[in-house]
């Protein structure tokens, strides 16, 4: 039950960032998402510039633990997904990279979105 709640966590976890990164496009065309994904995307570059660890890392470690250590060999949430959640040698360097790509990505999709939106009021 932990390594299955572990691996749940792990999949909302890659959802939440490719959310933050990719949110954006939502945004385009529904424009009442930016109400969820601004934040989420400042939340995602936040964690990235200041090197912070998100919650749900140490929940799924606890849960992990909780379940004996469970390998994660054969497992589809490991193979395809921790790799890119929790990539080997993530530098500050890398982290800061990831940050400034996250806000340059949204910042062409809410231009793109406010072009397609502009505003109804007089100028």
């Amino acid at each position: 039950m932990y390594k299955l709640l572990a691996d749940v966590l792990v999949v909302a976890h890659f959802a939440f960032i490719a959310f933050v990164v990719a949110g954006g496009v939502l945004v385009i065309y529904r424009p009442r998402v930016s109400w969820v994904h601004l934040p989420a995307a400042l939340w995602g570059a936040l964690v990235e510039f200041t090197g912070w660890i998100c919650p749900l890392t140490p929940l799924e470690n606890y849960f992990r633990s909780l379940a004996g250590g469970a390998s994660y060999s054969g497992d589809f949430v490991a193979q395809y997904l921790l790799f890119l959640i929790y990539p080997e040698n993530l530098t500050r360097e890398v982290q800061f990279a990831l940050g400034f790509f996250v806000v340059i990505v949204n910042v062409i999709f809410y231009t793109l979105a406010i072009k397609k939106y502009p505003s109804n009021r007089a100028g």
